[in-house]
């Protein structure tokens, strides 16, 4: 159990490094940054997907009617949410606002469907 949870772990590290990567060339240095190293865009993509697995299930849980009311789109306000609470954990991220944020988690979320789709032709 441990060695699964290790793997999807690492899987989530990968693909959110490679989301944050693409959203932050897609977005200009002047709205969204990870850096100029791999090893930033490295610590913020773990930084995002212990998050993700720490933080995200207990706030779906406690937003679910928001959630329901809006249809599903009160999870890319959530992402947002998400990847601003990464800014302020790891400071070398620089997110431009809650919008800026918003877009990203949605490239972050695009990013991690492709990989998936890639990972289940492999």
């Amino acid at each position: 159990m441990l060695k699964h949870f290790a793997t999807r772990f690492l899987t989530r590290w990968g693909v959110s490094s490679l989301g944050l990567w693409v959203a932050s060339g897609l977005l200009g240095p002047d709205r969204l940054s990870v850096g100029n190293t791999w090893v930033t865009v490295l610590g913020a993509g773990f930084f995002l997907a212990l998050v993700n697995m720490a933080l995200k299930p207990i706030l779906v849980i406690l937003s679910f009617p928001a959630i329901i009311l809006s249809l599903g789109l009160f999870m890319l306000i959530l992402n947002g949410f998400l990847i601003l609470l990464v800014h302020w954990i790891y400071s070398t991220l620089y997110v431009k606002n809650l919008g800026v944020a918003i877009i990203a988690g949605i490239i972050v979320g695009l990013v991690n469907f492709l990989v998936s789709k890639v990972m289940e032709d492999i």
